[in-house]
């Protein structure tokens, strides 16, 4: 096994604690060599794509990178920032947050970083990046709510990558998954009351979360019932009657069977039923990114639109929002308990706030 060079250890150094935020991944530039690039570390991973080497690989690099990509490329620039990749700046704007967040409560112990597994900021970069400037402790969350095997598990595999290659390793903990959490699921519930404020409310609201093949909900991957856990939660912390939420299941790609109902055969359902305002949210998406400015908010509002529907929003992904930062601060102090104390300034503040509360009536 490979043993990389590490940083010079110093018995004086201060531990740090680095987070990392890791997501999926995304082309540099909407072209279609690009998109070639990162399809073809995407769709090589045996996580995302089960099914054995010798018969996928050929197949994969010889037909459908050479097809797709160029696909793919017209849908990436019809969504593409001045900025760059959505996903890319959103993932960005939520460690900057993130880190900002913690620094107020802990200074300089804490480093944030985002991450992402198939592309730049790779994660063996940024975890030697974090290591060189003193990180002796890790905390990762993959930012898939819901745990699946193709995401969570995926980017976890590239973490334990870096860790094998570690002389002196550091600690490691990291978020499984947040489908149930709290803040998250009132984050959620904040980003569409928010939409609904501006715009008034749908007749349906439908909950389109990301697909997998229905193979994987037989192999054991809990994703397809977190999902409808998420969905419960987010339609009870809205006060949505049950006829007027719905669940689908989005990206379907080949032939196989994957999880259903397809979100393209509801929102024609939903429009041949008499539905003619729509909203879709996307609860397993936390930043915007093709599947959902290209996918629901083009591809699928056109499909609602021309099978009889009149007025259709794509509600954005919660992205730098405050309530989103709180919930990943949480996530984040909950795994560094024990690792970092607060900056001293904090520290009174909770003292003060903690007598305050013992000495209040009731108490």
């Amino acid at each position: 096994m490979r043993i990389d060079s590490e940083p010079d250890f110093s018995h004086a150094s201060p531990d740090r604690v680095g987070v990392v935020l890791v997501n999926i991944g995304t082309p540099a530039e909407p072209t279609a060599p690009a998109v070639r690039r990162y399809l073809g570390r995407f769709l090589a991973d045996p996580r995302v794509v089960e099914i054995p080497r010798w018969l996928w690989l050929p197949l994969l690099h010889g037909v459908i990178l050479n097809v797709r990509a160029r696909k793919s490329a017209a849908k990436y620039a019809a969504i593409w920032l001045d900025e760059g990749s959505p996903l890319e700046v959103y993932t960005r704007a939520q460690a900057e947050r993130l880190g900002e967040h913690l620094r107020a409560t802990h200074g300089d112990r804490v480093i944030v970083a985002h991450a992402m597994r198939y592309s730049d900021p790779d994660v063996d970069a940024v975890l030697a990046r974090l290591r060189a400037a003193g990180c002796n402790h890790f905390v990762i969350i993959p930012l898939y709510p819901q745990y699946a095997a193709a995401t969570t598990a995926s980017s976890m595999d590239a973490v334990f990558g870096f860790m094998q290659r570690q002389r002196h390793l550091p600690a490691l903990r990291f978020v499984k998954h947040y489908h149930d959490h709290p803040r998250f699921i009132a984050a959620l519930a904040a980003r569409v009351r928010a939409h609904w404020a501006q715009n008034g409310e749908p007749e349906v609201l439908l909950m389109s979360f990301h697909g997998l093949p229905r193979r994987s909900l037989d192999l054991g991957d809990p994703y397809h019932c977190e999902c409808m856990k998420t969905a419960r939660l987010l339609a009870e912390a809205l006060g949505l009657a049950r006829d007027r939420w719905t669940v689908s299941f989005q990206s379907r790609f080949g032939a196989n069977r994957w999880l259903e109902p397809y979100t393209i055969e509801v929102v024609r359902s939903l429009a041949a039923r008499g539905v003619r305002r729509l909203d879709v949210v996307a609860p397993s998406f936390v930043s915007d990114c093709l599947e959902t400015l290209e996918e629901i908010g083009i591809e699928i509002r056109d499909e609602f639109l021309e099978a009889g529907g009149e007025r259709f929003s794509a509600i954005p992904c919660l992205n730098q929002d405050a309530a989103w930062i709180e919930a990943l601060a949480d996530m984040a102090e909950r795994e560094m308990a024990g690792w970092v104390p607060m900056t001293d300034a904090h520290a009174l503040q909770e003292r003060a706030a903690r007598a305050a509360s013992m000495g209040a009536p009731g108490h």
